[in-house]
């Protein structure tokens, strides 16, 4: 059996991180701030991923598995979504405490009506400084031949593409569908042509599924000025029916790659950012790895989450949610209470999943599912 090594990381003060991240203290119309807005474990609120709809186009073992995820199963209607004027008014809320970057996410955010209109909207937004806000966007890739210059010229800054395999058989058995691999291929190209660049690639990697991909992945992305990434396999959800064995961590993938082209380690490009960087020796690229579990990054986490729904998530493996933004508004709520409520929910954040795995995996678990807030 092949068990992954759980490198135990200290909870450190993340000061450093907001002055790091241009942490410039900006008005916050009636909360008044005097550093980025820090959570119990000094870690700042910068980072914000939405997702825009619960439904997806693929049935991915890792996050909608089919027998779960079948024709019975009910998705939220429509009016339980959170609308595109809902979404930027929030959006607009989170830029004023401090969030830099938004990323939609979803399910699969390019199912989602009217998606080049709320990018357009969101990327309006300006701090108080009046600095833009990066927007990005994570795909499968299946409908992005046919969008990528819209979200291109609604201005979205980048886009990241799941593919987890080049073989068309085991990518159809990852994504349990019947989806060819050269439309998520052909959706990568169309967007290095709109210049949504660096394009990035995540790839789950799950031992014994596609992890001989890992080398083809390696080679069919190197020149090619697109950033390939390793996830490892997570116990996101409930319903994924995780287990260490299948974990490839992060270190294996890189010796593998590393022993047939040289890679170099790569400074971080900011203040906690969640993927290591490595460099081919050659000049040929980088690639980089998202090793949650077995090199966890908790310590330096400055993510919030907000689901379809409207309710805000302080970890990608919570269990529940204790503050309903489409409540707030929906009710009539001012931005001054939709801010406190944001605020109130960062500072009592005091998650740190990953780092504790075990010891929380020994009691059941009822975790939020992936598609529900995003990766």
């Amino acid at each position: 059996m092949h068990y992954a090594k759980i490198i135990p990381v200290k909870i450190i003060d993340a000061r450093k991180a907001i002055h790091d991240a241009n942490s410039k203290p900006e008005p916050s119309g009636g909360i008044q701030l005097t550093e980025r807005l820090l959570d119990s474990l000094h870690r700042p609120m910068l980072d914000l991923r939405i997702s825009v709809t619960d439904r997806c186009n693929l049935r991915c073992t890792y996050c909608m598995p089919r027998e779960i995820f079948d024709k019975n199963h009910v998705f939220l209607p429509r009016s339980e979504l959170l609308s595109l004027e809902e979404i930027v008014r929030v959006a607009e809320s989170f830029v004023r405490l401090g969030v830099r970057k938004i990323r939609l996410t979803g399910g699969e955010p390019l199912l989602r009506r009217g998606i080049e209109r709320l990018i357009e909207k969101l990327s309006a937004l300006r701090t108080d400084s009046g600095a833009a806000v990066e927007i990005a966007l994570t795909t499968n890739g299946v409908a992005l031949a046919a969008k990528a210059q819209a979200l291109k010229q609604a201005g979205l800054s980048r886009i990241t593409v799941s593919l987890d395999a080049l073989n068309e058989a085991v990518f159809q058995r990852m994504s349990d569908s019947g989806v060819q691999v050269k439309s998520v291929l052909q959706g990568i190209e169309a967007a290095q042509r709109a210049g949504l660049s660096p394009i990035k690639v995540n790839m789950v990697v799950k031992r014994g599924v596609n992890d001989g991909e890992i080398l083809a992945m390696a080679e069919h992305f190197r020149h090619t000025g697109i950033i390939l990434r390793f996830v490892e396999y997570m116990d996101v959800g409930s319903s994924n029916g995780w287990v260490m064995d299948e974990v490839v961590p992060a270190q294996e993938v890189v010796d593998l790659i590393s022993a047939r082209y040289p890679l170099l380690p790569v400074d971080p490009n900011c203040a906690g950012e969640v993927a290591s960087r490595w460099a081919y020796a050659d000049g040929a690229g980088e690639i980089g790895q998202i090793a949650s579990v077995t090199q966890v990054f908790c310590h330096e986490c400055t993510r919030i989450r907000l689901s379809t729904d409207g309710k805000l998530y302080t970890c990608l493996f919570a269990e529940q949610s204790d503050t309903d933004l489409r409540a707030l508004l929906r009710t009539g709520k001012s931005d001054e209470e939709i801010r406190r409520a944001i605020t109130n929910n960062w500072q009592n954040r005091s998650d740190r999943y990953s780092q504790g795995r075990h010891e929380f995996m020994e009691t059941p678990r009822n975790k939020i599912e992936m598609s529900y807030i995003g990766g």
